[in-house]
This record gives C-alpha cells, structure tokens and sequence, in this order.
C-alpha cells in the first residue's frame, strides 16, 4: 500500500469542502478530535466519570 500523493490529498480536500462546506469543517474536526479522545481514555482504562465540583447554595 502506497501513500498518496500531494496532488490526490489535495483533490480530496476539495471534493470534502463542496461536499461539506467550510463551516461545517471545524464541527467535523472538533468531533473527530473528541473521538480520538475519548477512545485513549477507554484504552488507559480511565474513568469514564468526570469528576465535578458540588457547590452548596447558601441563601
């Protein structure tokens, strides 16, 4: 298996941005990075429980 070529990577890129649009790109990328993200969590074996801080209302 080959790597592509700059020119092929290229026309993909352009055929990606009329098929989606530019302003759908960054939706895309923040939703492909959240993935990558949350599947290295699941590998390190890390809780899938955030911790969140509890505030007491006073009033």
């Amino acid at each position: 298996m080959h790597f592509p070529l700059p020119w092929q990577l290229i026309l993909i890129l352009l055929v990606v941005l009329v098929l989606f649009g530019a302003s759908k790109l960054p939706e895309f990328g923040r939703g492909l990075g959240e993935g990558i993200r949350n599947f290295k969590k699941a590998l390190s074996g890390e809780a899938e429980e955030e911790k969140k801080p509890q505030s007491k209302e006073q009033g």
